[in-house]
């Protein structure tokens, strides 16, 4: 089981490196709901303190796909995919996906997906409370000279 390194932390902010990409599969878990061992997967959440949003690393073997079709009660997720290429799945609606792809589920989308390539699939998931979002961008940001420490 690899564990994110803390890089920095203080009232505003927690830094952590999970390492590189190729080295994802080395994080492993026990999934909360099916009680299985995930490898491949970790989630940021807590180990970065956020309050606002979900966030996971996920690797998908070649030829698999996800033990299980899901949804959720409040929270839509996207999902990015960072390589490999396959099939998603949100209700009826199958569709393929490659590196590139972004697809946002809402709640009570029933998901899954599959990874049809030869190589591993990485993606990123993104878990939100719908409808949570009031300012966003340039609307919540605001400039402020500072002083620069590299």
């Amino acid at each position: 089981m690899n564990k994110a390194n803390q890089i920095s932390k203080s009232k505003n902010h927690t830094a952590v490196n999970i390492g590189s990409l190729e080295q994802l599969a080395d994080h492993t878990l026990i999934h909360p709901v099916n009680k299985q061992l995930v490898v491949g997967k970790v989630f940021l959440k807590d180990i970065t303190e956020a309050t606002g949003s979900e966030i996971s690393f996920n690797t998908l073997p070649p030829k698999t796909e996800l033990s299980y079709f899901h949804f959720h009660e409040q929270n839509e997720e996207t999902y990015m995919i960072l390589k490999g290429s396959g099939d998603f799945q949100v209700d009826d609606d199958c569709f393929p996906i490659s590196e590139g792809s972004v697809i946002r589920v809402a709640p009570k989308g029933i998901r899954c997906m599959r990874n049809t390539s030869e190589k591993a699939m990485i993606y990123i998931v993104v878990q939100s409370k719908e409808d949570s979002l009031q300012q966003y961008t340039t609307n919540d940001g605001g400039k402020i000279d500072y002083e620069r420490k590299w």
